[in-house]
């Protein structure tokens, strides 16, 4: 009996054109689905020719697959992927692998891992970028877990990755555990970003400029041909080209409420657990909220569309536009490799930031040629604390600081909300203030609290305490201040 070199279960959207895309690679592809009322349609557009096993069961599953066994769980996050696993685990043997490719929480990678190894199985929390299109042609893949697995299952997936302009794979070995859903998790947090940046400057455009849809498709078309070229921006001008069967913009008539799949609140709550700065896209997290609250901000622009102090100064510079939106994006991916840095050093993942960033080349959602300037930058100093400290940043934020500002103090006082661009300036200068206010904070939590502070006069790690308002009676602080 002919056995397949690796099997899918879950027959979406997303795992059918990843099964195709594998078969296409010369491989054979078992395939199962675990829908009752879509199983027969689903798999008679496997049937008929190629190297597709066909299967109605999961024991049937199992038993076409070639020993190790190599299976892909292509289903909704959660507790959907703890069902497949353990109803596949009964079934497996000792060394085969179980594949998680869809956005799972790191953290259930983590758990899940342990499980499966516990029974001598080997586990791999694989992130997939590219959405749909990419899981057919070319996705960028950042596959983590039992590191005896990546040799057995290296060729297949480097196989059917996007392949980046020097050719090479957008599919490498992230490191232990849930590492590789973890990147995915912030790969997606900078991908709200990005988008969330794009609207802004289209809110600005249209609103401050007043272009139509098709000037701005030509601006944003402009763009895709300089610093600023990316996919997003790409199919930004494409959007903004395509007309309903009216002739209208199609655009005009989405409704401005978006949704989210959880992914960006899991990065958020992560900064949160690692104390990382994270207030750029923790905004574009937060705008996805307010849009969904259509109904409050239909009634709130009634109450306060004419007095809110709005004092536009007119049509903003389309080129400060593109810079604003550069240095924002600069913020964004130096918040999202932050972020990874300090998950890399509390887990122990010793994470490869220039080759994540060589991964996202291609496939992903959020390729662009900007990523090989952060390539170069990891590249030149792996250890580097803050992208924002290489050179080329360094450089290009500070040549884009004025133009943001402008950008920024438009969209304030022509009342566009900004809360990304407003979020990534002000998170800019608080990196760059060596004495901040936070030297008040730390007296108001003394006063009320008794939670000490250090002195600038004396040694880190030296704690103080003042009755405070004992102090403003009496004046010299010597007998009512105390070292802790």
């Amino acid at each position: 009996m002919e056995l397949s070199d690796i099997g899918v279960v879950g027959l979406g959207v997303m795992g059918a054109n990843l099964a195709r895309n594998i078969e296409s690679r010369g491989f054979r592809v078992s395939v199962y689905n675990r829908s009752g009322g879509r199983h027969s349609n689903v798999l008679q557009s496997f049937d008929g020719g190629g190297k597709f096993f066909p299967t109605d069961n999961l024991k049937s599953f199992v038993e076409s697959i070639s020993l190790p066994r190599k299976i892909i769980i292509m289903v909704k996050a959660g507790s959907a992927v703890d069902d497949v696993v353990s109803e596949l685990k009964p079934l497996l043997s000792k060394g085969d692998i179980i594949i998680d490719g869809g956005n799972s929480d790191f953290r259930d990678t983590r758990r899940r891992l342990a499980e499966a190894e516990s029974s001598g199985l080997l586990y791999v929390g694989a992130g997939i970028s590219g959405g749909e299109e990419g899981a057919l042609k070319g996705a960028s893949i950042m596959p983590s877990g039992s590191p005896e697995a990546w040799p057995k299952i290296k060729r297949i997936f480097t196989s059917i990755a996007a392949k980046a302009p020097d050719g090479s794979p957008c599919c490498r070995w992230i490191g232990p555990d849930g590492s590789g859903h973890f990147v995915k998790t912030v790969h997606n947090a900078i991908e709200y970003a990005d988008m969330q940046i794009i609207a802004e400057t289209y809110s600005l455009l249209k609103c401050s400029n007043k272009l139509s849809n098709s000037e701005m498709a030509a601006v944003f078309s402009d763009w895709n041909c300089g610093e600023l070229q990316s996919y997003l921006v790409g199919i930004t001008a494409d959007i903004l080209e395509v007309k309903d069967s009216d002739g209208s913009d199609l655009v005009d008539k989405i409704l401005d409420s978006a949704s989210q799949k959880g992914t960006g609140k899991w990065a958020v709550m992560s900064a949160l657990n690692e104390a990382v700065p994270f207030g750029l896209i923790s905004q574009a997290v937060f705008a996805r909220f307010v849009s969904a609250q259509k109904d409050g901000r239909v009634k709130a622009s009634g109450v306060f569309s004419d007095r809110c102090g709005i004092s536009s100064s007119g049509s903003v510079s389309v080129r400060d536009a593109a810079d604003a939106m550069y240095a924002s994006k600069i913020m964004a991916y130096a918040q999202g490799f932050s972020l990874m840095r300090a998950a890399s050093e509390t887990y122990g993942w010793n994470l490869d930031f220039a080759g994540i960033a060589k991964i996202w080349r291609n496939g992903c959602i959020i390729r662009s040629v900007f990523l090989d300037k952060i390539a170069a930058a990891f590249e030149s100093n792996p250890k580097l604390e803050n992208m924002l400290f290489d050179t080329y940043f360094s450089n290009a934020i500070s040549e884009k600081a004025l133009p943001w500002r402008k950008i920024v103090s438009e969209a304030v006082l022509a009342g566009i909300p900004a809360p990304c661009m407003c979020a990534a300036l002000s998170g800019f200068d608080s990196l760059r203030t060596a004495r901040s206010s936070a030297n008040i904070l730390q007296a108001l939590r003394d006063y009320f609290g008794s939670h000490t502070y250090e002195r600038i006069d004396r040694p880190r790690g030296e704690f103080f305490h003042t009755d405070w308002a004992a102090a403003r009676v009496a004046g010299p602080l010597a007998k009512i201040t105390k070292k802790i």
